[in-house]
């Protein structure tokens, strides 16, 4: 078909280099964000005078039933158009004629299509959010309730300290709490309209960008044309903000495949989250939690893309920008489906709270507790860490807890020690004696779930 810019060629554009400029194929995913802001557009015009109040509302509702027709299917999107901006003009002028031909008056494809993506990324940082919402309220469930559930906290994924399943989970509550902060923020700097910008220096048309933006639910417009149709800072932001939650969903995943394994058996997986093995039959695998895992370098190959595609554009608008859409689509989506996957698995997680106990008991994760214990009876610490150390080797090699020595075993290794020492490193001690804010103690966990539900009402 003749392209809406050809009047200036004198023959037809060769079927490669057509082919390889056109962007249908990705674009026509914003075809409501170009009519949207089409619409808003034309009312801008009407109201200006630009356009009589007949020509847009004729023009309006036209568009509306481009939208209609598409969503029915009725209208098929294809590519003998160039572009989706290309697709919703030349069906407006095939059904209205030269009054479908006045649609672009004040406006280039430049600053349509950064509106396009512009509106269609700010409804994607919503869609996102949503979804960590959800993560965080299956997340706060699990918090309230086990905030008895001792189980081992690990460093260099080495026993460390007793802490609860409720401290453990709030970490990753925590995480996701700061996904959400950083949405907030890309949408408070990304929520101004480019659409006024032209091609570059705006238009001698009288427009009211004020006006278009408050139509489209912007703070205002932008204010500078040619930052206008060359930003796409708000992508990157997002794409790093997606990467940044990819990588918190990676490092869950990691933990849930190795709680799940044979050695820990931490957590049973739904069987409707899981899959089996083709030769072995008593495989049950974590499927959903690998491939969140394996998706987390699709997202950041997105991120590392548009951020080199961007390097070395200067101003303004270039045809490179055609590359931002299908690897943040792709990137968009990837990480929504990641969310609710793992939400999912998550929510039907059941915890194997004796065994998260039993390995806490023999992962001398109560030394620490141990050491203080003599530190409080007048022994420097640097002693009383050698005394416990002596302790663990002489437990390692009987296979036995420090719990299951005797008292005068203990005495045998230090006199320091008397009975309140088994009080002193049972694993509710350990846990519980720890109440200053962001520790696992019962207590400061309970005030801590207490501002996390605040939060959740609030935001």
């Amino acid at each position: 078909m003749a392209q809406l810019w050809g009047g200036r060629f004198t023959k037809e554009t060769d079927k490669l280099v057509y082919n390889f400029n056109a962007s249908i194929g990705f674009d026509q995913k914003f075809y409501r964000q170009d009519i949207e802001g089409s619409i808003a557009h034309v009312k801008m015009l009407g109201k200006q005078g630009i356009l009589t109040e007949k020509e847009m509302q004729d023009i309006v509702k036209c568009l509306n039933e481009i939208r209609e027709d598409v969503e029915a299917g009725s209208l098929e999107i294809t590519d003998e158009y160039e572009d989706i901006h290309s697709f919703v003009e030349a069906n407006l002028i095939e059904r209205l004629g030269d009054t479908g031909k006045k649609l672009h008056t004040g406006r280039s494809r430049n600053d349509q299509v950064a509106l396009d993506m512009r509106l269609y990324t700010r409804g994607e940082v919503l869609a996102t959010d949503v979804l960590l919402k959800e993560l965080l309220e299956t997340i706060i469930k699990i918090m309230e309730e086990n905030t008895e559930t001792i189980m081992p906290g690990f460093t260099h994924l080495q026993k460390a300290q007793p802490i609860t399943l409720a401290h453990h989970m709030g970490a990753y509550f925590e995480m996701f709490k700061r996904d959400r902060l950083r949405l907030h923020d890309i949408y408070e700097r990304m929520n101004y309209c480019p659409l006024g910008s032209g091609a570059l220096a705006g238009t001698t048309y009288p427009l009211d960008r004020e006006y278009t933006a408050e139509l489209l639910d912007f703070y205002g417009p932008t204010l500078n044309s040619m930052d206008g149709v060359s930003d796409r800072d708000y992508l990157i932001e997002f794409l790093s903000a997606c990467a940044t939650i990819m990588m918190h969903l990676s490092r869950f995943s990691e933990e849930v495949i190795i709680w799940n394994s044979n050695e820990y058996q931490f957590v049973e997986i739904d069987d409707a989250y899981s899959t089996g093995s083709s030769i072995m039959p008593q495989k049950k695998n974590p499927d959903i939690a690998e491939l969140v895992r394996g998706k987390t370098g699709r997202v950041y190959g997105a991120l590392m893309s548009l951020l080199t595609t961007m390097k070395g554009i200067p101003l303004a608008y270039n045809k490179d920008m055609q590359e931002d859409k299908e690897f943040s689509f792709d990137a968009m989506d990837t990480v929504k489906g990641c969310i609710a996957l793992f939400n999912g698995m998550l929510a039907t997680m059941k915890f194997n709270k004796d065994k998260m106990r039993a390995s806490a008991n023999h992962g001398f994760t109560n030394a620490t507790d141990a050491a203080d214990y003599l530190v409080n009876h007048g022994v420097p610490f640097r002693d009383a860490h050698g005394i416990v150390g002596q302790i663990v080797l002489y437990c390692i090699d009987r296979g036995i807890a420090i719990d299951d020595m005797s008292l005068e075993e203990l005495k045998a290794i230090s006199p320091v020690f008397e009975e309140d020492i088994y009080e002193a490193i049972s694993m509710e001690t350990c846990v519980n004696k720890r109440l200053t804010v962001g520790a696992p103690g019962k207590e400061a966990m309970e005030r801590v779930i207490a501002i996390e539900k605040d939060y959740l009402s609030k935001n």
